[in-house]
């Protein structure tokens, strides 16, 4: 199958490069598609009502010093992996799998790259895989990479 629109998603954490390897490899297989890099930052949220929006959305601050790190430290990944996107991306979200579904349907994506970290003690109850959230929220075909080093917080 050759894709048109591939997302790749990354938590920036030390094993995100074998995400990116992955992404290497589909994408030699795909050629004409173009490749999409999606970080989510996380922000705090201001509640109106029933909705929780993020505040960067509200006070227009994408340039703190928050945001300026995510996005050089997106800029080394894609550097160092050697990927070139026709859109990266740092953007905040209600929660991580809110704003990777959201992505993926609003931009057409029709296969979607992500890693998983098991999660093992209190944060497997509570919180669980974020790849886990999202795979039952999307149409497009979809590659989790497992990812070793679990996650106990």
């Amino acid at each position: 199958m050759s894709y048109q629109h591939i997302l790749l998603v990354t938590d920036l954490l030390s094993d995100a490069d074998k995400v990116a390897l992955k992404t290497k490899r589909i994408l030699a297989g795909s050629p004409e598609a173009r490749l999409s890099v999606l970080h989510i930052v996380e922000d705090d949220m201001v509640r109106f009502g029933y909705e929780l929006v993020p505040s960067s959305s509200l006070s227009g601050d994408f340039d703190g010093e928050k945001w300026q790190e995510a996005r050089a430290k997106l800029a080394r990944f894609l550097e160092y992996n050697e990927l070139e996107a026709a859109n990266s991306e740092v953007t905040a979200a209600i929660s991580n799998s809110k704003g990777i579904v959201d992505y993926c349907n609003k931009k057409e994506v029709d296969l979607l790259i992500i890693g998983r970290h098991e999660r093992q003690g209190i944060a497997a109850w509570l919180v669980g895989a974020t790849a886990d959230s999202i795979l039952p929220n999307i149409s497009c075909d979809s590659l989790v990479v497992k990812l070793s080093e679990p996650i106990t917080e």
